[in-house]
């Protein structure tokens, strides 16, 4: 029995090549289904609209040649007579065209055996015309079709008249035959200016349907500025004055950010009174003289792990997403306490943001994350420390540089565990890298330690999704 070995089938290369189109087409802007779809039904009303006018215009304009053609027919009759069984007809018919050389309207009488009797003046200097109908006798009787004089096309209307003679039935077949010329003539002239004006139409309707998506989506643009709005903390509700497809969103999303906020502010006030109850049994303990220095170290271990963790706790994080605060303002007060704590050094900050630079988030949350950055890298520079904040590949990137003598690599995974310090600074870190660990990690952002190519100290990076 020999072994078979089975081969994999292939995953067929149109799926992710259909799901990328799908993906796509769901990511498109309601404004732009709207109008996509309006521009599509109007791209095939217009064009049909314009073909059914062109063939109406079309069938009138043939039924008014062959209306005209019925006419003539009975002006040729009521000239025409046969004596002595032999046709009779005036040297000049009552319709001008008819007497004048090639006029494009050409009248001729034949026998019932098909024979030429008479032409019109109008057919001097022309051939014989082959291709006529022959109609059987009656009133009802005519025929109207197409021939050909000469490669020029024509219109023909024939009509089969019986004369009596002597007693003696004489068929007469008159062909009143008129140039297609005027009628393709109109007919052009007809459908450029039937274009030009749905061109017209559909530019007009272009900017209609333009301001008419401008008026209908206005809620939601105004919706959309003021959730941007409360995001980046200028408000702290949302309007009501919507349209009623618009207004249960609203009231939910207000209830929402009512019950957050509430929800966070009581949390925030049951922490606080968790710490100050917490103070007083600490100091207690610390106060006691009978406690060796083992276990003071643990007391102060308990002191600080409890106040990492409320700060920890207190952390806004991602449920602040309808918060913004502006980080410049921040920055520049932090400095200035720090050039007083750290006066010593005589540091020179360097801040390099704009004004409209905002974070996400906690002001509390951005106050402990930059500070704890800067007091660090003031602890560790010899005279300069520098601040930058910028937006980039859709990420808010703060980065913190010192002219220090930086940090080893053997410390750098070290570093953010708390209550480990790097060895070239002169004071410890404590919690505060900790506790900017666990601020971003709350932000679902990055933080990156390395060397400043800038000052050529330490470089602490931190990025947030925006």
């Amino acid at each position: 029995m020999s072994d078979s070995i089975a081969t994999p089938k292939p995953v067929p290369a149109a799926v992710p090549a259909q799901k990328q189109a799908t993906a796509f087409i769901d990511r498109l802007s309601l404004k732009t289904r709207l109008f996509v779809s309006a521009a599509m039904l109007v791209a095939l009303l217009l064009p049909a609209l314009g073909i059914a006018l062109f063939q109406a215009f079309e069938r009138q304009a043939l039924a008014g040649s062959r209306d005209e053609l019925g006419a003539l027919i009975y002006s040729v009759l009521a000239q025409t007579d046969v004596i002595d069984g032999k046709l009779e007809m005036p040297p000049f018919l009552s319709e001008p065209q008819f007497n004048v050389d090639g006029s494009g309207l050409y009248a001729e009488v034949r026998s019932g055996a098909g024979e030429v009797l008479w032409r019109s003046g109008s057919l001097i200097g022309h051939g014989a015309i082959t291709a006529l109908p022959s109609p059987a006798p009656g009133a009802d009787a005519k025929v109207f079709g197409e021939t050909r004089l000469n490669d020029e096309p024509l219109f023909v209307m024939s009509f089969t008249a019986v004369y009596e003679s002597k007693g003696a039935d004489v068929p007469l077949s008159i062909h009143i035959l008129k140039s297609q010329q005027r009628y393709r003539e109109a007919l052009t002239e007809f459908e450029s200016s039937l274009w030009r004006y749905l061109l017209l139409a559909l530019a007009l309707l272009a900017v209609v349907l333009s301001l008419w998506l401008r008026w209908t989506l206005k809620p939601l643009s105004r919706f959309e500025a003021e959730l941007k709005a409360v995001e980046h903390g200028d408000k702290e509700r949302i309007d009501t004055n919507y349209p009623a497809e618009l207004g249960p969103l609203v009231h939910q999303l207000n209830s929402l950010l009512t019950t957050e906020q509430n929800q966070r502010k009581r949390y925030r006030n049951a922490l606080s009174d968790l710490a100050h109850s917490l103070k007083t049994p600490l100091a207690v303990l610390q106060s006691h003289p009978g406690l060796d220095d083992a276990v003071m170290e643990q007391v102060d271990n308990i002191s600080h792990s409890i106040s990492h963790q409320l700060k920890r706790a207190q952390s806004a994080g991602a449920a602040s997403w309808h918060q913004g605060v502006e980080i410049l303002p921040q920055a520049e007060r932090l400095t200035r306490t720090l050039s007083k704590i750290h006066g010593d050094k005589g540091i020179d900050f360097e801040l390099k943001l704009t004004a409209e630079l905002v974070f996400k988030g906690d002001k509390g949350d951005l106050t402990e994350l930059l500070g704890n950055l800067l007091d660090n890298a003031c602890k560790a520079a010899r005279s300069r420390v520098c601040l930058t904040a910028a937006k980039q590949d859709g990420r808010l990137r703060l980065i913190v540089e010192d002219d220090g003598p930086g940090v080893d690599e053997s410390m750098r995974d070290k570093i953010f565990e708390r209550g480990i310090r790097a060895d070239t600074y002169d004071k410890g870190h404590g919690i505060g890298l900790a506790i900017v660990q666990d601020l971003t990690d709350a932000y679902q952002g990055r933080l990156l330690l390395g060397r400043s190519d800038l000052l050529g100290g330490a470089r602490f990076e931190v990025s947030f999704p925006q």
